[in-house]
């Protein structure tokens, strides 16, 4: 397994590899190549960025059976797809901020899937030829909204709620690993990759039959049941496999008052 990380040195964006303790740093985005500028930092010295820098967050819902069960949904034969603002990508260690405190607004983690190559039309067995590498992810969604809305961009697109991290990961078997989420050290979502309704291959497939997914693209693959509203001054944790968890912290966001919720 190879790691990649997105990082913040002397206010710019810079990527690596990281080997340890060493990040070897890129020209560009890893998914665009990996051309190593021969520099190399302590892992210590850098400030976590996303790993990620996607044109669009592509997210799918109902994809674990009791999941669809537990939202009192049903199965709609293919891939409920929706996207995401990529302004709303928090790195590891980054603070979720609620922007509707009196909102319930709910956790849900989600392997992720980075886009490596150009796909338009690709059959599900080729798929996977187009990935780049895998992160954890978890997709905050303001469930109030959702329902008033009855759709789902708005209400899962506010700054901050897409965590995503802490590294994207290549050279990984992603058929059949853990995937849970713990909430102040409790154990809230626990289910197996291989629940998925619809496999990464299969999204994939599906979701390059309407639109063109380019490289850097980022895609969530659905969450599994046990999704619960967090609070200020929580901590999440979510884990994909024997992956680097995915923590960050909870607070409400300070926001202007105005007239429209």
């Amino acid at each position: 397994m190879r790691s990649f990380g997105g990082f913040f040195l002397n206010e710019g964006l810079i990527y690596g590899e990281v080997r340890g303790e060493e990040v070897h740093l890129l020209r560009q985005a890893p998914w665009l190549g990996l051309d190593f500028s021969g520099q190399i930092r302590s892992l210590g010295e850098l400030r976590l960025a996303p790993p990620v820098a996607p044109g669009k967050v592509i997210a799918v819902g109902l994809n674990y059976s009791e999941h669809i069960k537990e939202m009192q949904r049903t199965e709609i034969g293919s891939p409920l797809i929706w996207f995401k603002a990529p302004s709303s990508l928090l790195p590891h260690e980054g603070t979720i901020e609620i922007a509707f405190p009196e909102h319930k607004t709910d956790f849900e983690t989600e392997l992720a899937v980075v886009i490596g190559a150009p796909a338009k039309d690709v059959s599900a067995g080729r798929a996977l030829e187009h990935v780049f590498g895998y992160t954890v992810a978890e997709d905050i969604s303001d469930r109030d909204l959702q329902k008033a809305e009855k759709q789902f961009s708005r209400c899962k697109s506010f700054d901050t709620y897409t965590p995503v991290g802490p590294f994207v990961y290549t050279g990984v078997e992603i058929e059949d690993l853990e995937i849970s989420l713990r909430q102040n050290g409790e154990i809230k979502q626990q289910a197996r990759t291989s629940q998925m309704i619809y496999s990464v291959a299969q999204i994939i497939a599906f979701a390059s039959q309407s639109l063109t997914l380019l490289p850097g693209d980022l895609i969530l693959t659905g969450t599994p049941s046990g999704v619960g509203a967090i609070r200020a001054g929580d901590e999440l944790v979510a884990t994909v496999g024997d992956w680097p968890p995915l923590r960050n912290r909870v607070a409400n966001a300070v926001r202007e008052k105005n007239n429209l919720a």
